[in-house]
């Protein structure tokens, strides 16, 4: 299996001649244009025949539309989080995002919570994860050759890391939001909370502890504009150690790179 890193949260995962992506993205500036990510953000190895799309949720830094019809084989599926329900369903960005894959004419598919599908050489199963905005948002686990991949999107810490263990078996390799940012003027969230919105360096590697993970990547950092966005200091530096005093293996890439694993 190969795993390569896209930029930001994207990711690309090949094995036997198939290639799915997670939170494709190449629009630079998908929150607006005071959130511009100063980092490449590379497509995936050949466009046009991705044979599988998944998405944590649909936030336009982690679904881009545009991408994702560009980077998919004619047929090829897009798995999603349910649509969500309550206070948050009706919010423009909500609505905009469903309207967006509805227009590009992507062929979408909502996953619950613990449920799996069979793409190829591919297993994915949807997992629990916790949205710092309410929004509907869930993990992925895939599986290949052997091998158990876990996608962490941009998640907060929760306790549902060791029922996922439980449940789809020990992870492998953990690909792991790490910047933990603190926001300010979110509309619709006042006031702003001064919790870290996405893991922590350190965070992210307790659940990589918790997953089974021998080997973990940072993803989802790089991006600092305060006080709207502000990110934690050293986050890549801080999740090396945290990772290597709990026996896992860091392995940073920059967007581009990747790994094999065996």
């Amino acid at each position: 299996m190969r795993i390569r890193k896209l930029g930001w949260a994207g990711v690309e995962i090949e094995h036997d001649g198939q290639i799915l992506v997670i939170d494709l993205l190449e629009e630079k500036a998908p929150l607006g244009e005071a959130l511009t990510l100063d980092q490449p953000l590379p497509p995936p190895s050949r466009t046009g025949e991705i044979d599988l799309a998944l998405v944590s949720h649909l936030h336009g830094d982690h679904t881009d539309p545009a991408a994702l019809q560009r980077a998919l084989r004619p047929g090829a599926r897009v798995f999603r989080p349910v649509a969500g329900r309550g206070p948050f369903a009706q919010e423009p960005s909500a609505l905009h995002m469903e309207d967006s894959l509805r227009s590009h004419g992507l062929r979408t598919e909502q996953v619950e919570e613990w449920d799996s599908r069979t793409v190829g050489a591919f297993r994915v199963t949807a997992v629990p994860a916790v949205d710092a905005l309410g929004d509907p948002q869930v993990s992925w686990v895939v599986e290949a050759g052997g091998v158990r991949v876990f996608h962490g999107g941009d998640t907060m810490f929760h306790g549902f890391w060791w029922g996922i263990r439980d449940f789809v078996g020990r992870i492998d390799v953990a690909l792991l939001p790490i910047n933990g940012p603190v926001l300010e003027g979110v509309p619709g969230h006042s006031p702003s909370s001064p919790v870290p919105a996405v893991l922590l360096p350190e965070q992210a590697a307790i659940a990589a502890q918790i997953l089974g993970a021998h080997t973990a990547m940072p993803i989802h950092y790089g991006l600092d504009r305060p006080p709207l966005y502000a990110q934690t200091p050293d986050a890549v530096g801080r999740f090396e150690r945290s990772a290597r005093e709990r026996g896992i293996t860091p392995v940073v890439r920059q967007p581009g790179g990747h790994v094999t694993v065996a």
